[in-house]
């Protein structure tokens, strides 16, 4: 039986692997999808939990995002969330199917009953558990178990052109990496489509007219402080 952690990095599923090494100690397979567009500091976690684990990740990477973005010319968004099916789910998916009987351990907490994690449950030989939830962990748990093992978890751990993204995450993304900023932009022009929905707010959809009102110095409100301090948790898992 093969034992495997789905590691996104995330605070849930890094509490999760690390008390799971201390309370059923097995050889584990730690398995990751990047996308390839995380910033520096999601990378870098995952070298850092691999350290604390003490064995290598495995990383299944089927295509990367920006690569999926140019091959289909267009860009996920909300109706259309091909981004996680077709970089997580399916690829982790298909990499579990070929190891035989094993099973598969996913952050989901007690605190979230409406997540079912119930994309692996049909394939043949795959149990899944939820240490989390059979733990009784909810948010307050993860936060402190992380806080008493020293374990800082990024400000990002999606993919740094996110749909999902709020508006001040979109100007914390031009005011600190331009490159990846740009990289937006030529996506954009790619496609002819915009990462932020038109008329979700008051503010330019195109990151190129986002930019210039930023450049002009508008600062979206709520933006003082840390914008990260609630680690919301988005769409994506593994």
């Amino acid at each position: 039986m093969t034992h495997v952690v789905a590691l996104s990095g995330g605070k849930d599923s890094t509490a999760m692997a690390l008390r799971l090494a201390e309370v059923e100690p097995r050889a584990y397979v730690y398995v990751c999808t990047p996308t390839g567009n995380e910033p520096a500091a999601m990378f870098e976690h995952w070298q850092r939990l691999s350290k604390m684990l003490g064995t290598p990740l495995t990383a299944i990477v089927s295509d990367t995002l920006v690569g999926l973005i140019t091959k289909q010319h267009a860009l996920p968004n909300w109706r259309q969330r091909w981004c996680t099916r077709m970089l997580k789910i399916e690829p982790y998916a298909a990499w579990l199917s070929q190891q035989g009987a094993c099973t598969s351990y996913v952050g989901l907490r007690a605190d979230e009953p409406d997540r079912e994690g119930g994309d692996y449950l049909e394939l043949p030989g795959v149990v899944s558990r939820f240490p989390l939830r059979e733990w009784g962990w909810g948010l307050g748990d993860v936060m402190t178990y992380l806080a008493d093992r020293g374990v800082d978890i990024p400000e990002r751990t999606d993919c740094a052109l996110c749909f999902f993204q709020r508006l001040n995450e979109w100007y914390a993304l031009w005011r600190d990496d331009k490159a990846a900023w740009a990289e937006g932009e030529r996506l954009e022009a790619l496609t002819g489509h915009t990462f932020r929905s038109p008329g979700r707010d008051a503010w330019p959809a195109p990151l190129k007219d986002l930019r210039r009102a930023f450049e002009q110095g508008q600062i979206p409100r709520g933006t003082e402080g840390n914008l990260f301090a609630s680690l919301q948790c988005r769409v994506c898992r593994i």
